[in-house]
């Protein structure tokens, strides 16, 4: 049986207020209240600037012992070193991501969408990535999506992040033993909402994939579509393994 982990990028949107968050609770709540109705979310702001040992710990103590966290990984690295001269500031920031125990779940690197393939520079920091955590990227730029990269990730047992975004969906490659997959909206970048025929299309891509852990997260939290498709899809996967 596939394992399924549906949540969105993020909780900490003042524009949920009533569309998902009721409005008579205080924000230091709205955590809490997020993992009653999920069982996962996109650790975001660490892509921005590193957080404290502190909000790590008070994450991991916030949610239910089953809760997942997907940690983005701090954009110095990805963004302003482009993968160069990765070991301290990597030490540094696992270190931190680590306080969140075992509801640690995947991390992520997004790579900038002016970042062209370079498998070199890519296995050299592979070759870094410690074992007793999930790793996936997310290449924003086409010249990675080859079968000489897919091969690369897989050799390392890395992940490939799928994504849909307007006018650009990634090929539904899977690396490792499990998938992820980000939508960022289908018609407008990190808003709009996904149709439910939309998402029926998905499902049965989701259904196709040869792993046993599937993470998916909605980034299209403007409106709060996010949470609406998330939901949506939790109950259109559940549908779909009721059937024969």
């Amino acid at each position: 049986m596939v394992e399924y982990r549906i949540g969105t990028s993020g909780w900490h949107y003042q524009h949920w207020i009533e569309q998902f968050y009721p409005a008579n609770l205080s924000k230091s709540a709205w955590l809490g209240f997020y993992a009653q109705n999920f069982s996962t979310v996109e650790l975001n702001n660490s892509f921005y600037r590193l957080p404290s040992e502190r909000a790590f710990v008070n994450w991991r103590e916030a949610v239910p012992a089953d809760f997942v966290y997907s940690v983005k990984v701090s954009r110095f690295i990805t963004h302003i070193k482009r993968l160069r001269e990765p070991a301290q500031p990597l030490e540094t920031f696992l270190g931190r991501a680590y306080l969140l125990g075992k509801k640690l779940g995947p991390l992520l690197y997004q790579l900038p969408p002016q970042m062209k393939r370079d498998a070199s520079r890519l296995e050299a920091f592979l070759k870094l990535l410690p074992k007793d955590t999930c790793h996936v990227f997310e290449f924003r730029h086409r010249s990675w999506m080859d079968d000489t990269i897919f091969d690369l990730l897989g050799r390392y047992g890395v992940g490939f992040c799928i994504y849909d975004m307007p006018e650009f969906t990634t090929p539904q490659v899977t690396t490792a033993d499990f998938a992820y997959i980000r939508f960022h909206g289908s018609q407008e970048l990190y808003g709009g909402c996904y149709s439910d025929e939309e998402l029926w299309e998905w499902v049965r891509k989701i259904a196709g994939l040869k792993v046993t852990k599937v993470y998916i997260y909605f980034n299209n939290d403007i409106g709060g579509f996010a949470v609406s498709n998330a939901v949506t899809l939790m109950h259109l996967l559940e549908e779909k393994n009721e059937q024969p």
